[in-house]
């Protein structure tokens, strides 16, 4: 029985890279291609795939992690497999928590990809050695703590607010509000504004 995928990516190279390499194998085949997140949910509700396989930095729009939880919640959902050049931890944990039966980087093997697949198309979990030990040291430190400020510099994040905004609402300069903003990207392991906020979210922090 061949197992059905889509694929989601920004890139059309990346796309035609990864399509030639699913595609080796008799029993997987690439049935559709999706450029952003929005174009993956439509793809997906008209083509019932087993499997998808999504980049998780999509550009413009809903992120990959997004995708997947939209994906998830769906009545008969497609497994989703979560393929990036990312591996900061927090990531990998809010993809899985997102409903993701795997998270691969893009540096990993042809035949490892069609292995991933294939346990995602059976609902069995797949990840590297490297993302597993990513993983199981997250689980056992706890979420980073934000102290009372820094929760409040995420929540105004949130809305949108600029530093300048921020350091108004906050009654503090906008140095004070990069500091903070430094302190809450080291402590989620973050490195954008949007990062940060999806991460506390997904955490609970704010």
């Amino acid at each position: 029985m061949s197992i059905r995928v889509i694929l989601v990516d920004d890139h059309p190279v990346v796309r035609a890279g990864l399509k030639s390499v699913i595609d080796a194998p008799d029993h997987i085949s690439v049935i559709g291609e999706a450029g952003s997140g929005e174009e993956a949910l439509v793809l997906v509700d008209e083509l019932g795939p087993d499997v998808v396989l999504c980049d998780l930095r999509l550009g413009e729009g809903i992120d990959g992690i997004e995708v997947t939880k939209r994906l998830r919640a769906q009545p008969n959902p497609p497994a989703v497999l979560i393929l990036t050049t990312f591996d900061l931890d927090s990531e990998i944990v809010s993809a899985l928590n997102a409903g993701a039966s795997g998270y691969l980087l893009k540096d990993i093997d042809p035949d490892d990809i069609s292995t991933a697949i294939e346990k995602a198309a059976a609902g069995d979990t797949y990840l590297p050695p490297e993302i597993s030990s990513k993983v199981i040291a997250a689980m056992r430190n706890p979420s980073p703590k934000l102290t009372r400020r820094e929760r409040d510099v995420v929540k105004l994040l949130a809305t949108g607010a600029s530093n300048a905004q921020i350091a108004q609402e906050l009654f503090v300069t906008e140095a004070t509000v990069k500091s903070h903003l430094v302190n809450v990207f080291t402590k989620l392991g973050v490195d954008s504004r949007a990062r940060a906020i999806r991460v506390a979210e997904d955490q609970g922090l704010v």
